[in-house]
């Protein structure tokens, strides 16, 4: 083999493996490393901001800290309700945002009387992490969160309510063994599974001309060296089917981020006491703002009767 031929062969590999680095660097910042939501930034509707500008100047809001099982500092605001009361709300944020988002949720509950733990999700808020766990490792933060507030009332009733990939980790938490305190679940715009939800959405990212096989294959491996979890573990839809956590599940028809078929197969997939909600005309965690007398109708219906 002459020189000139070892040294295209060797610049050829050479290239091959700089092009596949730089796509997995790519493919992780985009997916994995934590981004949020900044002041000056438009939410998808006024009422959001409003919702944020109430947590973050409520009177009575705390800021609360509990160790994860890792030995991170994890962060919440929590909000009691005016009389006292013994039912809770743990209210958890999607992706690329933070606690402040859910200051919409946090003001109905408060209305109705529950006390709200807002969370800030590993890697956002004040909460430490440098990696977006999709509810993997999330689920086992939350049911610290869990204990957090039984230890501080043993009578607690306690509700989960996710958005996104908080409805993701809230699907991925009743999966597990949860104490009794643990009355329901509201799961708003789940995927199924992550692996499916990276396919779906990865062809909307700058460099999808890579084909989805490899690319999930690229994921995956980047993710595990990186990050230290493997994505086809982050299933709610495995979780759901052993779950024992009354869960009401909730999608827009108009979604167009995470697929309204998802829902309904999770809702299939349930063995739990289940309910179901599909808001015409919302798009991605938009049912809140798109029909919110249907929304919360169905919600407060479904936690009277499981207090």
């Amino acid at each position: 083999m002459s020189k000139k031929n070892t040294f295209i062969k060797l610049s050829a590999v050479t290239a091959f493996i700089g092009g596949v680095y730089a796509f997995s660097d790519y493919i992780y910042k985009i997916s994995t490393k934590p981004h949020e939501h900044q002041d000056g930034e438009k939410d998808y509707d006024i009422s959001i901001t409003e919702g944020r500008e109430f947590v973050r100047n409520h009177p009575n809001r705390q800021d609360v800290f509990i160790k994860s099982v890792d030995k991170l500092d994890l962060h919440a605001s929590y909000i009691p309700a005016d009389a006292e009361s013994h039912n809770y709300v743990i209210l958890i944020h999607g992706i690329w945002d933070n606690h402040e988002s859910n200051g919409i949720f946090a003001r109905h509950y408060l209305e109705k009387g529950l006390n709200c733990l807002l969370v800030d999700l590993r890697g956002f808020g004040k909460s430490e992490g440098n990696y977006i766990g999709y509810g993997l490792d999330d689920r086992l933060d939350i049911i610290e969160w869990i204990h957090f507030l039984i230890k501080k009332d043993k009578d607690a009733r306690i509700f989960l309510h996710g958005m996104s990939m908080g409805a993701a980790t809230t699907l991925m938490t009743t999966g597990e063994n949860l104490p009794e305190n643990v009355k329901g679940a509201i799961a708003d715009s789940s995927y199924t599974t992550l692996r499916e939800q990276f396919a779906s959405a990865y062809k909307l990212f700058k460099g999808s001309f890579v084909p989805i096989p490899i690319a999930l294959m690229i994921s995956r491996v980047i993710i595990y060296l990186r990050a230290g979890y493997d994505i086809n573990l982050v299933s709610p839809i495995r979780a759901v089917a052993k779950s024992k956590t009354p869960t009401l599940f909730i999608h827009g028809d108009d979604d167009t981020f995470i697929d309204p078929h998802m829902c309904s197969r999770l809702y299939e997939a349930a063995s739990c006491k289940k309910q179901y909600l599909m808001i015409l005309g919302s798009g991605h965690i938009e049912g809140v703002v798109k029909d919110p007398v249907n929304y919360w109708t169905k919600i407060d219906s479904f936690i009277q009767k499981l207090i």
